[in-house]
């Protein structure tokens, strides 16, 4: 019976010791994989705080921050490459010229369209909005002469039918001077732009028509220097 009890304590003794390392085994991994996630916290921690940190930065900043810094740096890369330029001895211009895509000048052609849609001589009332457009954006509030307005105004500085204020506003010198130094502008821009040419009554009549006229004009510019001579010789009858 001794021997038995004997021998069922070895067994029990040798499957016991692969138990308990297989159980420290298993305690290890445990052990090694919690400190994987210890650390992948502690990472993420840090990340958090330094996106926090920026994110602080970046609402501390203007609002137009973004274009600002666009706009430095690529003013920093036009002052970069005009130095290259003047190193090797070539034109800026030139050489911007030749590194503009066909895309990029059509995008660029297409934003200057939109932007002043000049589309001709389409009407007069197309006309008269385009010159009431341009007229309003040169318009600059004068917040102090119109809260004094509405100060002395009162109620009728919102008429309504029953209001008796039309016609009694006498307008202020600066004003009436701002007018005229505009309307004074716009005579002026409109005699220089005008189709119609003064007539010089003194000068030679060399034309059958205003179309010839037009072209003997072209011929005496280009090629006047080079006949000045010869016509000078028909007029004094000396010509050969």
């Amino acid at each position: 019976m001794a021997s038995c009890s004997e021998e069922s304590a070895n067994v029990t003794a040798t499957e016991e010791g692969p138990r308990e390392a297989l159980s420290s085994q298993k305690r290890e991994a445990r052990l090694r994989k919690f400190r994987e996630l210890h650390f992948k916290r502690n990472e993420a921690r840090k990340i958090n705080h330094q996106e926090v940190v920026e994110e602080d930065k970046r609402l501390k900043l203007p609002n137009n921050w973004e274009a600002k810094k666009a706009r430095l740096e690529w003013e920093l890369a036009v002052d970069e490459k005009k130095k290259e330029c003047a190193a090797k001895g070539e034109d800026y211009d030139r050489v911007k010229l030749l590194e503009i895509t066909a895309d990029d000048a059509e995008r660029w052609e297409r934003k200057k369209k939109k932007k002043n849609p000049d589309t001709g001589f389409a009407g007069y009332a197309e006309a008269q909005f385009r010159q009431y457009q341009r007229l309003t954006k040169q318009i600059r509030p004068d917040l102090e002469s119109y809260e004094k307005q509405r100060e002395e105004c009162g109620v009728d500085f919102h008429p309504t039918s029953n209001s008796l204020i039309h016609g009694t506003h006498v307008p202020s010198k600066e004003g009436i001077d701002r007018m005229v130094e505009d309307v004074e502008k716009q005579i002026e821009k409109r005699a220089k732009y005008s189709r119609r040419r003064a007539y010089n009554d003194d000068a030679d009549i060399d034309y059958i028509n205003e179309r010839n006229a037009k072209f003997n004009k072209k011929a005496e510019r280009f090629y006047g220097k080079y006949t000045a001579e010869i016509k000078q010789n028909l007029e004094r009858g000396t010509a050969v």
